[in-house]
Order: structure tokens, then sequence, then C-alpha cells
């Protein structure tokens, strides 16, 4: 008991006797009420900051695809703002806890498709005390200067830190990642998805910042802090939308990406792996066959998607000839999705150019590996949780060097499926050429869940972020044509063979955020480094003081 309440407690006047009441849980109840009439409220009140975060972050959840509810971040991250304010670090961090758990539970769902509840309540408690980390910090800065400034830095910090670690990190949720549709989108080209992220957050904690100010002194500073700190970001994304653009600067190429769907859904999609196989292939000899008959102009490129072909072509001489026969019919180089079993060491998941005349003649290997997916970190442990980690049979390896493939004189830049969470691995692939990034996918394991449309928005930011079109060719929907400029053009339904033929812009100019790579998100860092920097030395004085 503090100091203070011991003496207000010794002020007190002497009260009778309370009668005694049986010991028992109702009696027990009974006296905590008679002692302390209050303590009804102090315990909502206690509740209410709790119950706060995580609806916060259930109002983050919404803002995600397939909602077009983007401008919903802003508000959640003000409610947080307000149950963070003035709180110690150890409440921070519990509040942060419980902000990601309502955030993280329903949008990762998708990682419980065929598994069960067990890895994706681990994914998510993990995930969620890393965004613990973030309420901490936030918490600490709550009462500098410019409050909303810090504390956006602390998000975006943490955010880098979740795309690094633990098993090389999980990018998926980052707020950017949900504001395909929103206004502050430009500032990717500028910054990439740190600088994206840290203009919602400020947006948010801004609000709350200006909310509180106008409250308390509404003729002053209220004002200048709402400018500064909501309307700064918007303004800045208004003076950014120059950088984004879908106009042509090296011609136009018509590019094809398959659909050719699979036998079932789930973690058994490719039990029939020829069939799926078959299917791309006879869903591009009927595209072949659409050309020829003038439906559809004939592409220059075409592109499959990740896993079409998970019997190895250069080992199995059937699956050889049904990609050639495939490809010889379209008549133009192909991309096609396999996967590669040498005799020692891991599998490798490749994408393979596959010429008409000469077969294949260049490969990428996919360098972003999933942990828990593609391979299994610490089995003889997760084996104690769930024997599915079997499925995994053999660990796949990851590639080293960018892809970047020269079809018809375009170049097609492979980023597959998972990398493209990850700056790192779609910049590298621009910087080595690119005019046009293709992200070859496989969402059959995760059936009809809000997956495939949360990956299909970050393909949107990332056409925006390197002012590329996308190529999104899916196993099982949705497969995509994206612009320069985010713009989806087309897209096919979820579970339906298809093809998608679309003339694109080429382009090769650098935006800045290409050209800086990782600097803005550094100097985001420093930024968070800075602000926790000036509230420990504000405790250090404060400890001097008190000597």
């Amino acid at each position: 008991m503090s100091s203070s309440v011991t003496r207000a407690a010794e002020s007190e006047p002497s009260q009778p006797a309370a009668p005694a009441v049986a010991d028992t849980p109702s009696g027990t109840a009974a006296a905590a009420a008679a002692s302390s009439p209050g303590a009804g409220k102090r315990w909502a009140a206690r509740s209410a900051r709790p119950a706060l975060a995580a609806l916060a972050g259930v109002l983050l959840y919404l803002s995600f695809p397939p909602r077009p509810l983007w401008w919903l971040a802003p508000f959640a991250l003000a409610l947080l703002a307000g149950c963070l304010r003035g709180r110690r670090a150890r409440a921070g961090f519990g509040l942060g806890f419980l902000f990601g758990l309502g955030y993280l539970l329903p949008l990762l769902v998708w990682t419980s498709e065929g598994v069960g509840p067990v890895p994706w309540l681990a994914l998510v408690t993990l995930e969620s005390l890393l965004i613990g980390l973030a309420g901490l910090g936030i918490a600490l800065v709550s009462r500098l200067p410019a409050a909303p400034v810090w504390s956006a830095a602390v998000w975006v910090a943490v955010e880098a830190l979740r795309a690094r670690a633990p098993f090389g990190g999980f990018s998926w949720g980052r707020l950017a990642y949900g504001q395909a549709d929103g206004v502050f989108v430009p500032l990717a080209a500028v910054g990439g998805t740190p600088l994206l992220s840290f203009a919602v957050a400020l947006c948010g904690f801004g609000l709350y910042g200006a909310a509180r100010l106008a409250r308390r002194q509404p003729a002053r500073t209220a004002a200048a802090v709402a400018a500064l700190t909501v309307a700064a970001p918007v303004a800045a994304a208004l003076a950014a939308r120059p950088l984004v653009s879908d106009a042509a600067e090296d011609g136009t190429a018509v590019a094809a990406v398959i659909q050719g769907n699979v036998p079932r859904a789930g973690f058994d999609f490719n039990a029939q792996r020829r069939q799926v196989l078959d299917n791309h292939a006879n869903r591009t000899i009927q595209l072949a066959e659409d050309v020829k008959a003038g439906r559809v102009p004939k592409p220059d490129f075409v592109v499959w998607p990740e896993n079409s072909s998970d019997i190895d072509p250069f080992t199995q001489p059937d699956a050889h000839a049904v990609i050639d026969n495939a490809v010889k019919t379209i008549g133009v180089p192909t991309a096609i999705g396999s996967v590669l079993a040498p005799e020692t060491g891991p599998l490798r998941n490749t994408m393979i150019l596959w010429d008409p005349a000469k077969g294949p003649v260049d490969t990428y290997d996919k360098r972003k590996i999933q942990p828990f997916g593609e391979r299994i970190p610490m089995r003889s442990f997760v084996r104690l949780f769930s024997s599915d980690v079997d499925r995994v049979r053999r660990d796949f390896g990851p590639g080293k060097e960018p892809g970047v493939f020269d079809m018809a004189g375009t170049g097609v830049g492979m980023v597959t499926c998972y990398e493209a969470a990850f700056d790192d691995a779609v910049r590298s692939t621009v910087r080595a050429g690119a005019q046009v990034i293709a992200v070859p996918s496989n969402n059959a394991t995760f059936g009809r869940t809000e997956m495939t449309y949360q990956q299909l928005a970050m393909d949107r930011i990332r056409a925006v972020e390197h002012s590329r079109s996308v190529l999104v060719p899916v196993t099982s929907g949705v497969s995509a044509v994206i612009r320069p400029d985010g713009t989806v053009v087309k897209q096919t339904k979820m579970f339906t063979a298809d093809a998608l033929v679309d003339e694109i812009p080429l382009r090769s100019t650098q935006t800045p955020a290409t050209r800086l790579g990782p600097l803005p998100e550094y100097a985001l860092v420093v930024l968070a480094a800075g602000g926790l920097g000036a509230v420990l030395a504000r405790r250090l004085r404060a400890r001097r003081a008190e000597r």
C-alpha cells in the first residue's frame, strides 16, 4: 500500500466493527462489497482498457481485405493510443498483447485450415507478444511532446522486427498491407511499406492526440496538432500522387496468366499431382485454341502458378512431355512453377522458364522459404504439439539470387508467393531489371479463406511501391492482372480454371522507394530509438533530482 493511501487511512475516524459474514464465496463477495462500495466501479474501470485494447485490434482487422474499410485503421490506432496513454511499461505490454490478439486471431485464422487450431494459436501468440513490445514502447513515449510521431515510429520499428525474427520473420499483417484502396497508398512509392505504415499510424495516433487536446485546450494547440499529425500524412500522400502512374515507358506486352485449378482444396490439394499439372497444361492448350479462333490476342508470354507442376520435369519424362507440349502449343515463353527434388539436399521451389523451341532455359529458386510450411524448424519439438509437421517430409532450401526471366524481350521478375510479403525480396527483383513483377502463388492449401485476398492486397501495394505491372497466377484463385497504379484490371473466381490475357505497360524507372531501399525503415527505427532514449534520459534526470 502506498504511503498516501496509508496516511489517508490513518486520518479516517474509527468505524464500528462490521458484523461477521460467513466464510463462503458469497459471503466473501458480500464482505468485499460492504467494505468497498466502489470496488465494482474500480473493477469495471480496470477492465475497460483491456477490453478496449482488444476491441481496437478487432477494428484494425476489419480494415483489411476483402473489406474495403481501410479508413478504420487510423481509428483503431487512435483507440489503442487512448488505452496506452500514460500506462507503465508492463501495462503497455499487456495491452499491446491484447490488441495483437484481437487483431491477429481473426486475420490469421486461415493458418488453421486443414491442420487445426494449434499452429494458428501458436503463431498468433508469438506475433501478439511482439506487438506487445509495440504497446510497451508506445506507452513509454506517450507523454513526450509530439507523442504521435514517436508512437508511429515505435510501431514501424516493431513491424521491422516482425519482418526479421523469429525464424526469418513473418511480415503478414503490416499496416501497409491493408491500405491498397486507401488515400495513403502513394507514399509506398516514396518510402516503401515502412513509410506507408508510418503514415497510417501517425494519422491514428494523431487523431487521439488531437481529440485529447481539443477536449482540454480547444482554443490553443489542438488545431496545430491535428494539422501536423492527421492532415500532414494525407497531404504527403496527395503530394506523392504524381509518382503513381500506369503509363508505358518501354512499350507494352501482352501477358497471360493461367489458373488451372486443383482437384481438391486444403493440404491434400496436390494428392493428385498429375491432375494439377494436366489442369494447367489443358488450360494453356485451351488458351491457344482461343487465340487461334481470334477470341483473345496472342500473348507474348505466359506465367503458370507456383506448384503447377509438383512433378519434377527434369527427372520425370512424362511431366516434361506434358509441359513441353503445352508450351509448344501456345508457342511463347512460359514460366512454370515446379518442385525440384535433387537426389541429395533440400527440395527446391522453382520457377522454370520454358522456351517453345529450346525447352527449359532458366530457373529461379524461391528465396524466402516459409517456416512451418516449407521447412520445419525444431521439428522434434514441434511434433509434440502437432503431427502435421510430418506432412513436410523433406525441407525446402532457399535460393540465393533474384530471378528475372527474359520472356520475349520483357524482363519478368519472379517473386514466388510468400516472398511478396518481404520488402527486400521484391525490391531486389526490380533492381535486377524486372519491368514486370510476377507473383506465382498457390493458395489451394487455404481453401476459400481471406488469405488470398490479403495476399492480393500485398501485390497491389508492391505494384505502387515499384511502379510495375504485377501478374498474379494462382493455382485455385484469385489470379489477377494489376496495373502499376495498383488497379486490378482482371481477376478470376476461386476454384475455377481460367486464363487472363491483358496488354500491360512496361516500366523501367525506379521509384524513390526502389532506390532508397531499407533506408526509410532504418530512419524510422532510429527515430523510435530516439524517443525511447528521451524517456530513459528523463527518468535518469528524475532519479538524480531525487537524490
